[in-house]
């Protein structure tokens, strides 16, 4: 079959997807066992998918014991690394070759453009279960340095089975990012996607059996986060949760675990990201385009959106007309057309939170330069208008509380430290960049900025090499790059009294 190019190849797949809405539980798909399904809908038009299986605490309690029992049995736990590389990478070719359809169900199901969904989310996270499939069998174990009569052996084991609760935002590269290192590590995982965006998960749980996983080792609930999620926090034979989501959702795992089996608990929550931008900037041009597509791209649904733009004054007029230009590049459209840039917000809830954070804006006193509508209304589908303020306060609603959703906060600034105070004068720490052509003083300011990943000169680039999470109210813990297997194992010493 040809690789779809155009809207009408994308709605003739779509047409033809066959939609898995069980969840999976040891090896199969099965009914939650209240038999209760939620109604899984296309945010570009409001029109229903699927209704899927809405797990809850007996379906975790069976899915706990299969991933128990799975790791106890050691059919993935204790098979040798090298072993487990040749499945992870079987897994994530399979991906690769089912990219087509899982990109259709990411666009559907969340309403990101289906050009993201090709270049950017489905092969980001078959290449994530590659590289930690790649790494696991390179990974040393210590000796201490001990007296001659002595051994100390520092060794990794996987920490057992672990729940990984993941966000709509992005659906399945999200979870590569948890379930790679988790599996790579040789524990059981169990998946709970949010209820917004469960189908590229349900998919791939078929595909990591086809690779070779055992049954057990990865599971699949669909469902709430105040039914399955809490759940899984509060479970005693739980013995890890990563998260990602909202801070305030993470406090609340925090607390679960703490009633419950204190429990490991990694989050990477929300964040409030500055992007701060000097006269003495090396290239306006790029600036701009970095700043529009680091709060338009995804539709803005991003935890390291650079939603506040902290701007030297002198330049900040022609560098807000180059963003509005910009702007008018992303306009919303049919998430399934590939000439779209900006996609459908994920649902009516959320887009109701959009648009009551631009209101409130307006209410404070910001001036709007462009957007703050409704559009493609006609469709029936949550579209908003990529929308700039500019006469923001630093202390004001939209600068302090995440939106996520394709809203800019602009913020004139004088000096470095009037930058740097702005930049860590919010509750979170996830991300910042910095635009300078004095390196030194980029530094400086880099090393000032209580953030996870600091860019500079640029904005949300990277690759798996480096780790991502964040300081302050934006969690603990790192994502991606070897840092995020040591979120899935215990450290054991062995000390050996060798005698005379």
């Amino acid at each position: 079959m040809p690789r779809p190019r155009s809207l009408d190849d994308w709605q003739d797949l779509v047409a033809g997807l066959s939609i898995r809405s069980q969840a999976f539980i040891d090896g199969r798909y099965v009914d939650a066992a209240s038999g209760e399904t939620f109604e899984c809908i296309n945010p570009a038009d409001n029109g229903p998918i699927a209704s899927i299986a809405a797990t809850d605490s007996e379906d975790v309690d069976r899915s706990v014991a299969a991933a128990r029992l799975a790791f106890e049995t050691g059919g993935w736990s204790r098979r040798a690394p090298a072993e487990r590389k040749t499945v992870l990478l079987r897994f994530a070719e399979l991906i690769r070759q089912h990219q087509d359809e899982l990109a259709a169900l990411e666009t559907i199901d969340m309403g990101k453009p289906i050009s993201d969904s090709t270049t950017i989310d489905i092969p980001g996270a078959a290449g994530c279960i590659a590289w930690y499939g790649e790494a696991v069998d390179k990974i040393y174990d210590e000796v201490a340095p001990t007296p001659h009569d002595q051994i100390g052996l520092i060794t990794r084991e996987p920490v057992g089975v672990v729940a990984c609760v993941v966000p709509w935002n992005f659906p399945l590269l999200m979870a590569a990012w948890k379930i790679g290192p988790a599996l790579a590590a040789g524990n059981s995982v169990i998946l709970k996607p949010s209820e917004k965006s469960p189908l590229t998960a349900l998919r791939v749980a078929e595909l990591a059996m086809e690779a070779g996983l055992p049954k057990g080792v990865f599971n699949v609930l669909p469902g709430f986060g105040h039914t399955a999620g809490k759940a899984l926090a509060l479970h005693r034979d739980v013995d890890c949760l990563a998260f990602t989501g909202s801070t305030a959702v993470g406090k609340l795992i925090l607390q679960y675990a703490g009633q419950s089996n204190m429990k490991r608990v990694w989050l990477e929550c929300g964040g409030k990201s500055p992007n701060i931008v000097f006269a003495d900037c090396p290239d306006l041009d790029a600036a701009a385009e970095a700043a529009g597509f680091g709060i338009f791209f995804n539709q803005g649904e991003m935890c390291s959106a650079a939603s506040r733009l902290l701007v030297e004054d002198e330049i900040r007029e022609p560098l807000l007309e180059k963003i509005l230009t910009f702007a008018g590049t992303m306009q919303p459209g049919n998430p399934l057309d590939p000439g779209t840039r900006m996609g459908a917000i994920v649902d009516k809830t959320q887009f109701d939170t959009v648009m009551g954070y631009i209101s409130k804006g307006q209410e404070e006193g910001a001036t709007l330069r462009t957007g703050g509508g409704r559009a493609l209304e006609e469709s029936g589908g949550w579209f908003v208008e990529p929308t700039v303020f500019d006469d923001v306060d630093n202390d004001m609603t939209i600068a302090q509380q995440e939106i996520f959703g394709p809203v800019l906060s602009t913020i004139r600034f004088d000096t470095v430290e009037d930058a740097l105070r702005m930049g860590n004068d919010v509750q979170y720490g996830l991300a910042a960049a910095v635009w300078s052509r004095d390196i030194s003083k980029a530094h400086r300011v880099a090393k000032g900025l209580r953030a996870g990943t600091v860019w500079i000169n640029c904005y949300d680039a990277g690759d798996l090499t480096v780790p991502f999470g964040g300081f302050k109210e934006s969690g603990n813990g790192r994502d991606k790059s070897l840092h995020a297997l040591d979120k899935y194992v215990e450290l054991k010493t062995t000390w050996l009294e060798l005698g005379g």
